[in-house]
């Protein structure tokens, strides 16, 4: 079932304009324009422009200060609390990209927990999820079905880096789409070493060069208007999503496309995106890790938002927890090919 916006709560409740705690007057990951924001990671969907003042993981501040230009922003650390009228805000690690976040939020005893967006998988990359204990839970479930289980990411690595030996000693590039901010980097880190230098599209070297000062990545090579094409030829490129089938994309020499996204464990994603080879890698919790995720923090009441929410709400209520789906603007995976600018995907 579907919980009204106009549904009430003692702590938090879903309004038109986000997640809203009344009693201190903020909201959790807004999608419209608030006095106060708390944002739980950099990604478009969760992250939007227009408010006064933004408060977020410390982590995440060159983020988002990259994606929304010149804001008003406060960092806290990894579980030091900011206290408005009474109600305890807190930062816990998502594990989802670098600087992710989930929200706790804590009033005379009882304790909710946004989730926002999370993985249970450690990539080495950003500070890996922690449960936290709660009374109620807001939960993602962008791959909320059984189909959705995730093979070790270091499998999926030497895939890619299969795939693009194989292209190279045929003489092609290998364009891999992937999104500029988690994605990306870590693919960039899993597979340094293995085979020389990669080059990028400018939205992807953007991004990774505002995070190299707090992860160790090999060097990339960005691609401009003054790259030949005899570079290119061979070499593996990370592209967003968004620069297919672009002017930019027609510079490249010839080459085979890849997705990764854990959409691609779906059968005919591959070919309704138009690319040749598809790899099953996703910064989002599968099914199990949802699953895991939810009998950790304890929580007897859960809200799924983003992704297939009505099936895992009925499947949560099937175990015996008070479980509701909630409509929300969050869109998951599909929101990060947005999250490029023009001006990023013309580079």
């Amino acid at each position: 079932m579907y919980l009204p916006f106009a549904m009430k709560s003692p702590l938090l409740e879903f309004t038109d304009k986000g997640i809203y705690c009344p009693l201190a007057d903020v909201f959790l990951d807004p999608w419209r324009p608030v006095a106060k924001a708390l944002i739980s990671h950099g990604h478009s969907d969760h992250a939007r422009p227009g408010s006064t003042n933004y408060i977020t993981a410390q982590a995440n501040v060159p983020i988002l200060k990259h994606r929304l230009g010149p804001i008003d922003v406060c960092g806290l650390n990894w579980g030091e609390t900011l206290t408005v009228n009474g109600v305890q805000f807190s930062f816990h690690p998502a594990g989802h990209v670098l600087g992710s976040s989930q929200i706790r939020v804590a009033y005379k005893g009882e304790v909710w927990v946004f989730s926002g967006d999370y993985k249970t998988e450690n990539d080495g990359l950003c500070t890996p999820f922690e449960p936290v204990a709660c009374h109620t839970f807001i939960t993602e479930c962008t791959f909320g079905l059984p189909v959705f289980t995730w093979k070790p990411q270091q499998t999926v690595f030497d895939e890619i880096t299969k795939w693009w030996s194989k292209n190279r000693n045929e003489g092609r590039a290998s364009v891999l789409l992937t999104y500029s901010l988690g994605k990306a980097q870590r693919i960039l880190s899993g597979l340094q070493g293995q085979a020389g230098l990669i080059y990028t599209h400018g939205a992807i070297e953007n991004m990774t060069d505002v995070l190299r000062e707090a992860i160790q990545m090999p060097p990339t090579q960005r691609i401009t208007r003054d790259t030949t094409k005899k570079e290119l030829e061979g070499q593996l490129i990370l592209a967003p999503p968004g620069a297919q089938g672009s002017g930019w994309m027609r510079r490249l020499p010839p080459h085979e496309t890849a997705a990764a996204s854990g959409w691609m464990a779906v059968r005919g994603t591959r070919r309704r995106r138009a690319v040749d080879k598809g790899f099953v890698i996703s910064d989002h919790a599968d099914w199990n890790g949802l699953i895991s995720s939810i009998e950790q923090t304890g929580a007897e009441r859960i809200y799924c938002t983003h992704g297939y929410t009505d099936i895992f709400a009925r499947f949560l209520q099937e175990k015996g927890l008070d479980a509701y789906a909630v409509q929300t603007r969050y869109e998951g995976e599909s929101a990060d090919a947005k999250a490029e600018t023009a001006e990023e995907i013309e580079s």
